[in-house]
């Protein structure tokens, strides 16, 4: 919050003045947002949607590798409100990660300045809102980083560049699917699926014959995995979540809740208008909408039957995500190849066994990560490490490994060394397809099978061209094994991006730790950073 008597516009001056003064430091962009309710009708009826500027969904971030991006947060709601932004890996400020066991929520009728920097990142992601279960009302938006201008890219400037948000959605109001959630409910089967807050035919993208273009597609949905395809046109990969990858072309690409892609396609066909389609998978009810691809000098409406895709074939779909690798001769954020550093060639200094659960406590249902179903506090988890407010965490209050007792909550938080490098498998023992994603970090993804994880399973491992990304995929009865450099000093959230089950207590917080006091490792809290709880009164640092 800023000092009493400041404008947004005083401080906006205040920055921009650093922003020239301190020639040395990287570009500074500056954005606005008002966030409000406002009347949506994605489905064909009218719901509550949360707008920022009056969009749903909100608008896209565009910036460049190493930006500083000053981003004010107007709450105009009725209940408080955080923005997250998914694959940012807010290098050394977890305090600005906008989870609520970072950050302290934007009250109603206040406003909140996030200052980030993409720092050393390239590639797709998105943001949304993390708490209660606004997810399901809206707020989210496309977020992309260039790389900068000196840095070579694999591949030719496309003609555009598409956000395609694409998810699961309900009719009912969040509020509604919050309260199912509290009574101990589980959510019904969601009710169609979105592209770019429509539903079917609902946005059209317009492109010219012969020319190539970008698609950057995430899954900003709440539990479903989709299917996603272009009528008579195949997609060339080209980066995930940051990473450039092998060049492989693909007729459908599925995108796991919280994923994001990027795919070059060629517009080779003859001048009429396509299906763009995104369809459940792994569901007995197949859920499907369109877009239209409409050639500018088009002479034929879309028409025909809806280009079919997979539905729940397990093995198609591992194979393809195992088809996805890193492109080692493509630089990343800086003017070096990504495979210069060897992960493959690194010792393991601990494993790390994470197995999901869902089971019923004191009546309702709840999910958990080896046996704990993670509470939240009255204070947000880094401003009490911060302060030492003692009382409010345990750290090691989560095991490394399963343990087979029965669930039971708690404010889990997992220590780890800055530095280590770890190993860590999730385990799936149930019969739907997982989603985990990790704040703060890009990890390897080195192996995926069936069945349960051993040491044996190694043998397996991609340790030459895994992909960096920071969500990944767990089949049902499956295992995925993923190595990480923990080079990123803070607090960190490890959620399932099933929403429900992230909000019924799958996750927890990954304390990235050095008793070295020092700015070479994390940044100072804020100046401005809100203060709530247990935090509340004392002070940061003078604006």
């Amino acid at each position: 919050m800023m000092r009493k008597g400041w404008s947004f516009w005083q401080g906006y001056v205040v920055l921009l003045a650093l922003a020239v003064v301190v020639k040395a430091e990287s570009p500074y962009r500056f954005f606005h947002w008002n966030v409000t309710y406002g009347d949506i009708f994605p489905l064909g009826v009218r719901q509550q949607g949360i707008l920022i500027n009056g969009q749903f969904p909100g608008p896209d971030i565009y910036s460049v590798t190493n930006d500083n991006l000053i981003i004010n947060i107007q709450n105009n709601l009725d209940e408080p409100f955080l923005l997250s932004w998914n694959g940012l890996q807010q290098r050394r400020n977890s305090y600005e990660d906008g989870v609520y066991g970072t950050t302290c929520p934007i009250p109603p009728g206040k406003n909140f300045t996030y200052i980030l920097q993409v720092k050393d990142q390239i590639g797709s992601f998105f943001y949304f809102p993390s708490l209660a279960f606004h997810k399901a009302a809206g707020g989210f938006g496309g977020i992309r980083v260039l790389s900068r201008p000196r840095i070579p890219v694999p591949f030719l400037d496309p003609a555009g560049d598409f956000t395609l948000l694409i998810g699961d959605w309900f009719k009912n109001d969040h509020r509604q699917l919050k309260a199912m959630l509290d009574g101990g409910h589980k959510l019904p089967f969601p009710d169609g699926i979105l592209i770019n807050g429509h539903g079917p035919n609902g946005v059209s993208f317009t492109v010219e014959q012969g020319k190539t273009y970008r698609f950057r597609i995430s899954n900003v949905g709440l539990q479903n995995s989709l299917n996603f395809r272009i009528q008579g046109h195949k997609m060339k990969l080209v980066e995930v979540e940051g990473a450039h990858t092998v060049q492989t072309i693909y007729e459908s690409l599925d995108v796991h809740v919280g994923q994001s892609y990027s795919v070059l396609v060629t517009m080779d066909q003859a001048a009429q208008d396509f299906y763009i389609v995104a369809s459940t998978r792994f569901t007995d009810n197949i859920l499907s909408t369109t877009a239209t691809l409409h050639y500018s000098n088009s002479n034929k409406a879309v028409s025909g039957p809806i280009p079919a895709g997979p539905t729940d074939q397990i093995d198609w779909s591992l194979n393809q995500a195992r088809s996805i690798r890193t492109n080692l001769t493509a630089s990343g954020p800086r003017p070096n190849p990504q495979g210069s550093y060897h992960y493959g060639l690194i010792n393991i200094t601990r494993t790390i066994k994470l197995v999901s659960s869902a089971a019923q406590v004191n009546g309702k249902q709840r999910y958990a990560v080896n046996s704990v179903s993670f509470v939240p506090t009255d204070t947000p988890l880094k401003l009490a490490d911060y302060f030492k407010i003692g009382g409010v965490f345990r750290v090691g209050s989560i095991p490394d490994n399963p343990t087979g007792q029965n669930m039971y909550l708690d404010t889990s938080v997992m220590g780890a060394d800055y530095r280590a490098f770890v190993e860590i498998v999730f385990e799936n023992h149930e019969n739907i397809v997982q989603t985990w994603h990790i704040d703060g970090y890009a990890f390897w993804v080195v192996g995926m099978n069936g069945g349960v994880w051993t040491p044996n399973s190694r043998e397996e491992y991609n340790l030459r061209d895994a992909v960096s990304r920071s969500t990944t995929q767990v089949y049902p009865k499956s295992w995925t094994a993923i190595y990480m450099a923990l080079d990123n000093v803070g607090m960190w959230n490890v959620r399932s991006e099933f929403w429900a089950r992230q909000y019924l207590g799958q996750q927890f917080y990954l304390r990235v730790y050095t008793p070295v006091n020092s700015l070479r490792d994390e940044y100072l809290i804020p100046k401005n950073a809100l203060l709530c709880g247990r935090a509340q009164g004392r002070s940061t640092r003078p604006l």
